[in-house]
């Protein structure tokens, strides 16, 4: 998987499950109470979708407060824990009539509360190397089942997650997830969706790994069945060489395959999606080139938690802001570009821009009665994104970070979307309480 995926991967590990990058042995157990964090976090969000051609605006600004606990272990050959999560979100402008629409706030029927909160919790228990959860606050984030962190509070979901470090290098994971609650909702018993289908299963199974077989190449398989809709099986190869000590080559290939599973609620599907990406990086600039190509006469489709939202279990490189370029048979390329600043003096301040295009989207081969029959023949569309961010790299608000995000996507010809243009900004505060 890309750098990107696998410092996120992490992140989501390590932040809202306690597990650490590496899981530690339970032979390295200190206790229940001796190994365990209080972490809290504040996200302020605001959320500006100006939709083109009488689309309906999308607008909302709200304040998220998270609170984790993560025991540690109790001690001996078999130890056992527990991990307790709490949300709320706050509106702080429902959108002057645009609110309910950006996913942001929790919908209420009339528009959006103005205050909402859940609480989550999970057991778990370690033997060795292996750890096995079971609740309703889990935040698995893998290429085929990522819930998303990208609004006031995470997605998570009800059921068991394992995952296993016994072989050095080697990370293996499996879950069977039976519910979920979407990151504008408090209800943890909703369904997964099939996002661009608009069609729900109550069960989501997923098995896979990643093996780093050098410091600088690794491979991912994985495999997942959303009951009565579809199984997909996805690989990557991820290669760095480096050139010397500031400069760098990366090779990043992923690929999945999605077929139609049991009662086919989505319809006929079958669907190989794959990206390449490569990257080169001298000092504080990385450059890069990407092409993702669609193939098949239905989207690639995703994980979705909750009606119109849509997750991370998308690792195809050109998978942006506002559009994922998966339309049937499309075929797009990118140009990416990262600044990090710190090579300058500024340590924290990054900057990113890219742009991508997506052409050939034939839609003229669909089933009329699949839920995917909303493509038309030939469309073509671009999308330009630009983000700028700063972390606080010392004092009292050390890691407070600021994230300005500006994307504009416009339709050449279709009618699977519209032109639109959209502005997030995003203000985080972490705090380790201990």
């Amino acid at each position: 998987m890309s750098f990107r995926r696998k410092t996120l991967l992490a992140l989501a590990i390590s932040t809202a499950t306690g597990a650490p990058l590496a899981l530690a042995s339970q032979a390295e157990s200190q206790g229940f109470i001796e190994d365990s964090h209080l972490k809290f976090m504040t996200r302020n969000l605001y959320w500006n979708h100006d939709r083109h051609g009488g689309a309906d605006d999308r607008r909302e600004w709200g304040q998220g407060f998270r609170l984790d606990y993560t025991s540690g272990y109790t001690q001996g050959t078999l130890g056992f824990g527990v991990d307790l999560s709490a949300y709320s979100a706050i509106k702080l402008d429902g959108g002057r009539g645009y609110s309910g629409q950006a996913g942001v706030l929790v919908p209420d029927g009339e528009g959006t509360k103005d205050a909402a909160g859940s609480a989550g919790a999970s057991v778990k228990m370690r033997l060795s190397n292996t750890e096995l959860r079971y609740g309703n606050n889990l935040r698995p984030y893998n290429p085929v089942f990522a819930p998303a962190d990208a609004r006031l509070v995470p997605g998570t979901a009800t059921g068991f997650w394992l995952t296993s470090s016994e072989w050095a290098g080697l990370d293996l994971e499996a879950g069977h997830m039976t519910a979920s609650k979407d990151f504008n909702s408090t209800n943890s018993d909703d369904d997964f969706h099939a996002s661009y289908a608009g069609v729900s299963t109550d069960t989501v199974d997923f098995v896979g790994g990643n093996y780093a077989i050098t410091d600088n190449l690794s491979v991912s398989l994985y495999g997942s069945e959303y009951k009565d809709i579809w199984r997909q099986y996805y690989a990557n190869t991820n290669y760095t060489y480096s050139l010397s000590d500031d400069q760098s080559l990366n090779f990043d290939f992923n690929i999945y395959r999605s077929n139609d599973e049991g009662r086919k609620l989505a319809g006929e599907i079958g669907v190989t999606a794959w990206s390449f990406a490569a990257a080169y990086t001298v000092g504080a600039h990385t450059f890069k080139v990407t092409h993702q190509r669609i193939n098949g006469d239905q989207p690639f489709d995703y994980l979705g938690m909750g009606p119109g939202t849509f997750h991370d279990s998308i690792y195809l490189a050109n998978s942006s802001q506002l559009v994922d370029f998966n339309g049937p048979n499309e075929r797009s390329w990118g140009l990416f570009y990262d600044l990090n600043m710190a090579s300058y003096g500024v340590p924290g301040l990054t900057f990113h821009a890219r742009y991508i295009r997506g052409t050939d989207v034939d839609g003229s081969k669909m089933d009329p009665s699949s839920p995917y029959a909303y493509y038309a023949d030939s469309e073509d569309h671009w999308e330009r994104d630009l983000a700028v961010g700063y972390v606080v790299q010392s004092g009292p608000a050390k890691d407070l970070s600021f994230k300005l995000r500006q994307a504009t996507h416009r339709i050449g010809n279709g009618k699977s979307d519209v032109s639109s243009d959209q502005v997030r900004l995003i203000i985080e505060f972490p705090y380790e309480i201990f």
